[in-house]
């Protein structure tokens, strides 16, 4: 009886400890230590005031919400930078009067990302995204920030499995 109580305790030990090797977001950051997130300045023909700060500190936030990462302003041993290529607003669905019903912003990013420690891994790469939304409303507010909300979840989260996930 005291062998299989000992048993029980060495298997238990071995299976919580191989759990940690394991990540449920299936990132992998090998030995890297710091990351750096370079301000992503809005370079689309039309300009949104607050897109620039709001999409850095998105991409930010996931990265150390979803890693160990330290975040770093310079020497990162994984680097991002790009800039904002794309915010574009379209009408996609019309009515029987011949005026939109729903219409479309989309964003598009273009991220440089560098990998120090594993410079085959780096790459340059456009991700873009949309949120369609009523027509009738304007894009301010409430709207905007759920819009901002739904594409940056998405554009953010490619970035991420792009970079350490290998997705």
């Amino acid at each position: 009886m005291k062998k299989i109580k000992w048993l029980v305790i060495i298997f238990s030990i071995f299976v919580i400890q191989g759990c940690g090797v394991y990540s449920f977001t299936g990132g992998s950051t090998g030995d890297a230590e710091t990351i750096q997130i370079d301000f992503f300045p809005n370079n689309a023909r039309l300009v949104e005031p607050s897109l620039s700060q709001n999409f850095t500190l998105a991409l930010q936030d996931l990265f150390l919400r979803q890693t160990n990462l330290n975040l770093t302003n310079a020497g990162g041993d994984l680097h991002f930078e790009g800039e904002i290529t794309e915010y574009r607003i379209v009408p996609i669905a019309a009515t029987a009067e011949q005026t939109a019903a729903q219409s479309r912003l989309t964003i598009g990013v273009r991220v440089r990302f560098f990998n120090r420690l594993k410079e085959e891994d780096n790459f340059e790469q456009t991700f873009s995204f949309y949120s369609d939304y009523d027509a009738n409303v304007q894009l301010i507010g409430v709207i905007l920030d759920t819009a901002y909300e739904e594409i940056f979840e998405r554009i953010t989260q490619d970035i991420f499995n792009a970079a350490v996930a290998k997705w």
